[in-house]
């Protein structure tokens, strides 16, 4: 049986007396993959966000490699090998784009030449600081940032929003390539639900900040008149975005 990476058992979590999740329960494996859809504002960020340790959980547990860490601060998740993309990116702006990956590097897999041969765009601009990128080169700085702490479980909150159709096809390949080839697994958060479907072995939808639909990826793909019914708004990832 393959080691069980991360486990969410009965989690209530939100923000002060806020609650945004309720009752929410997954297990991800070893290599394991999980897209999380839904409608905006059902608590898909907070989920990541909640994983990572920065919200209230009043109920629950979170546990990592059998572990209880449903008390331990981000930073400590983080060494212990969980890593995270946020939505807003959070790149150095005043660094350099090398400087930006050396600065949280942590001995691995994943080293300078691997991230710069999965994101050649980086290489190329590996002396440009982080405020002189495009969107999309940002979105896979950030990215490659979080692989160079090499994580056991990658956390990616909305990669591809707001990027333009070419950016969203550099992001998607390298995504696969991470799973395909080094066996990164990883939790997807994304509106474009058939490329997060196509990346994720298993999915899950969220609303009203419980999971109402659990399936293996490719059934639920294969069955737009639930996603229809669940999600209803469909991105069209051809549409114009910044990049």
């Amino acid at each position: 049986m393959s080691e069980t990476l991360l486990s969410l058992t009965d989690v209530r979590a939100g923000y002060g007396d806020a609650v945004v999740l309720d009752g929410i329960s997954l297990d991800i494996p070893r290599r394991g993959s999980l897209a999380v859809l839904g409608r905006n504002g059902v608590g898909k960020s907070t989920l990541l966000l909640t994983i990572m340790g920065f919200t209230k959980v009043s109920k629950g547990a979170v546990a990592w490699r059998g572990a209880d860490i449903t008390a331990m601060p981000a930073h400590r998740r983080a060494r212990a090998g969980l890593g995270w993309v946020a939505q807003e990116r959070e790149i150095f702006p005043s660094l350099t784009v090398e400087e930006n990956l050396t600065v949280t590097a942590r001995p691995g897999p994943w080293t300078l030449v691997r991230v710069y041969d999965l994101f050649p765009r980086l290489a190329e601009r590996r002396g440009n600081k982080g405020n002189h990128l495009s969107g999309g080169e940002q979105q896979m700085l950030a990215t490659a940032r979080a692989l160079m702490t090499n994580p056991a479980l990658l956390l990616l909150d909305e990669p591809l929003e707001g990027l333009a159709p070419i950016i969203v096809d550099e992001l998607t390949e390298a995504i696969a390539r991470m799973t395909r080839e080094q066996g990164m697994a990883f939790i997807l958060v994304e509106q474009h639900s058939d490329i997060a479907l196509s990346l994720a072995a298993q999915a899950i939808v969220i609303e009203r900040g419980t999971i109402v639909h659990r399936a293996p990826s490719a059934a639920l793909l294969a069955d737009q008149a639930t996603l229809d019914r669940l999600i209803g708004l469909k991105i069209d990832p051809a549409a114009s975005g910044r990049g």
